[in-house]
């Protein structure tokens, strides 16, 4: 398989970076870091460079999006890390943070008759109901990967840790889809 339009939208990183941080602390120290437990009961920090936004909780947990690759994941959580320490929180020597969800955009090149991959596979682990939306959901079970496949041809992947699984979802897909097309 060519991944040459695989691309990477969305990666999502979760884990500890301290035993506890106090949020109104955090929300009144550190530039773009918003807290409001009414909607929310954690602060919401936008980093501009890189582009991340991160979701930080009391317990000492956080949540990081909008990352495109490593490196970004590691320049935004040394980012984090560096303000929190400014803001008098005691982080860890080693941040617990790992990938927990990739999201890509896949084109295969050519349209798919959503129909006729429902009819041919009749899988149980295929959801297509275009009255409620207009794409098909297919669970793939090993890797454990969501594909949602649109007639245009694009596909999204998402639940992958690694690109590799994403990549072993996106052959599985093609070898159950090549002679449908």
């Amino acid at each position: 398989m060519r991944y040459d339009s695989l691309k990477i939208e969305n990666i999502v990183a979760s884990g500890a970076i301290a035993d506890a941080i106090d949020l109104a602390v955090i929300s009144e120290k550190i530039e773009h870091c918003e807290l409001n437990q009414k909607r929310f009961p954690g602060a919401v920090f936008r980093i501009e460079n890189p582009k991340i936004a991160s979701l930080i909780f009391s317990s000492g947990k956080v949540v990081l999006t909008g990352i495109r690759d490593q490196d970004t994941l590691e320049k935004g959580l040394s980012v984090i890390i560096e303000a929190m320490k400014k803001a008098g929180v005691k982080t860890y020597t080693e941040p617990r943070v790992g990938v927990t969800n990739i999201v890509c955009s896949y084109d295969i090149g050519k349209t798919i008759n959503l129909n006729k991959v429902v009819m041919t596979l009749n899988l149980e682990n295929i959801e297509y109901e275009p009255e409620q939306f207009p794409g098909l959901v297919y669970r793939i079970r090993d890797p454990k990967i969501v594909a949602l496949l649109f007639s245009s041809g694009k596909i999204i992947l998402t639940g992958g840790r690694t690109l590799d699984e994403i990549k072993r979802g996106l052959d599985f897909l093609e070898q159950k889809i090549s002679g449908i097309l």
